[in-house]
């Protein structure tokens, strides 16, 4: 390294330390937590490998809301349904902030839904709110959309013969086209090279937001950018990404009818034209391609791995299989496709599903909540530009909430009668004014394709149920399931 260059770099370390020792003076009443090192902060007490498991073990000496530094950015940790409902819902407008999250602010420069706040924020959810709900969420023609992919997907695992396949693009393609049909107003071939192309990208962003090197890229962008390794693959990817959303946004620009919108981008580019000439609009390019990137990537990967996970479940277990299979014999037969209403017939499928879900833990931290201002909260201040994890992974294992947290048990769902109860402790979509927009397709999609497909398969694995390992194979940013080659026996 050359003199200039350490010059540089020694000037950089004195900053960040003047700036953690300055941050750190402030008079702030700051929830409690453990003494942190500068610049690295609480970094080297974390478990890499599971967070969680770190987070969970301080709160037992600090309490459910505490102070950490995970590199130089302050961040408060809420632990426990309580704090996190308490936060979420009941001071939930406190709570709206996104935090700037790195490898989000990459990938979408900045725009979009997922990490936008203030008017761009409110702008941009009550518009994709009410355009998805207008293109069938959760209403009669997107059950539709899922009963005819339901189709397609039994289909090509009918194709298998009875073969070993692992179900993990198979899953992604079924699961994604939905949304696809709402965004891009089409759905895709199971055998479309692009858009298989396009699925790996998105498993491959998710894959390294939750491993080690993606979980230093958010805490330390500057340094890891100028770094050999991964994440310049990956980023590279999802600039294919973009390419192929702007591409998709200019053949709708060419084709469109002001007169019948086919979908989601039609509806946007609509909307661009009435408020072009206003400037408070957030109606632009920018946020299109951002906000259907957003659609496109939480629209298939969080689905598709708890369907797969799902079926891990049940291949470990086949008596829970066996009995949700009578039941969905008895109400629905094999003949019809499963639809909404009927799910209050079927109690013990619906506390199945539900407690995949729980199990999974499919996103353990949320995503990153920010203080926008200097919030007060159960006696402290979390000053302006705190980072804030409500630990949702601490609300689905809480022992006070779950009668077996650590245990895969479907009378977590169920009463004494075998009718289906509901937990307020329930939150894999988060709560309040950030909770998922995708949350009433995401439990049509599952309840539809899970009933259909054990409608006419049971699955198992040909190294038998003991062979399934439920711990995931990834436990950072979300919880991966493992892959498995499964077997689907024709009922």
């Amino acid at each position: 390294m050359d003199f200039s260059a350490t010059v540089v770099l020694a000037g950089l370390i004195l900053a960040l330390l003047w700036l953690f020792t300055v941050r750190n003076k402030r008079s702030y009443k700051l929830p409690p937590g453990p003494p942190a090192l500068p610049i690295i902060g609480n970094l080297p007490q974390m478990q890499k490998d599971a967070p969680c498991k770190s987070f969970l073990k301080f709160s037992e000496t600090y309490g459910p809301v505490m102070t950490l530094y995970l590199g130089w950015q302050r961040t408060v940790v809420l632990v426990g349904y309580e704090a996190v409902k308490e936060a979420l819902v009941d001071q939930a407008d406190d709570f709206t902030g996104r935090g700037p999250l790195p490898f989000m602010m990459k990938a979408t420069k900045g725009y979009g839904l997922g990490i936008s706040n203030g008017e761009r924020w409110r702008q941009l959810r009550r518009f994709t709110l009410t355009t998805l709900r207008d293109f069938g969420m959760g209403r009669k023609g997107m059950e539709e959309w899922i009963q005819e992919e339901s189709n397609h997907l039994r289909n090509r695992i009918n194709s298998y013969k009875g073969k070993p396949f692992d179900p993990t693009f198979l899953l992604s393609c079924t699961v994604s086209n939905i949304i696809c049909c709402m965004v891009f107003g089409e759905r895709f071939d199971y055998d479309d090279k692009q858009f298989l192309h396009l699925l790996n990208i998105i498993s491959e962003a998710l894959r390294f937001n939750s491993s080690t090197r993606g979980q230093l890229y958010n805490v330390f962008p500057w340094i890891i950018e100028h770094l050999p390794g991964h994440q310049h693959k990956v980023f590279a990817h999802v600039k294919e990404l973009r390419r192929f959303v702007k591409k998709k946004i200019q053949e709708h620009k060419d084709t469109l009818d002001p007169s019948s919108p086919r979908d989601f981008i039609d509806c946007f580019l609509l909307r661009m034209n009435q408020e072009k000439d206003q400037p408070t609009s957030e109606f632009q390019f920018g946020n299109l391609v951002a906000t259907v990137m957003n659609l496109f990537l939480a629209g298939t990967e969080t689905t598709s791995s708890t369907i797969r996970y799902g079926l891990s479940v049940l291949v470990k277990n086949p008596r829970i299989q066996e009995k949700m299979q009578q039941e969905i014999d008895t109400v629905i037969g094999q003949n019809r496709c499963p639809n909404m209403e009927d799910r209050k017939s079927l109690p013990f499928t619906d506390a199945v599903i539900h407690e995949v879900q729980r199990y999974l833990d499919i996103v353990p931290f949320s995503l990153p909540h920010y203080a926008l201002h200097d919030i007060s909260f159960r006696g402290y201040t979390i000053p302006k530009d705190t980072v804030i994890i409500p630990l949702l992974h601490s609300v689905l294992k809480e022992a006070k909430q779950w009668k077996a947290p650590w245990s895969f048990n479907p009378q977590h769902f169920l009463d004494q009668n075998g009718n289906f109860k509901k937990n307020p402790a329930f939150m894999p979509f988060a709560a309040g004014k950030r909770a998922c927009v995708g949350e009433s397709l995401a439990r049509m999609e599952l309840l539809i394709f899970m009933v259909s497909l054990l409608q006419h398969f049971t699955f198992s694995c040909a190294d038998g149920p003991d062979s399934i390992n439920l711990i995931p194979e990834f436990s950072g940013f979300a919880n991966l399931p493992r892959r498995y080659q499964l077997i689907a026996t024709p009922r």
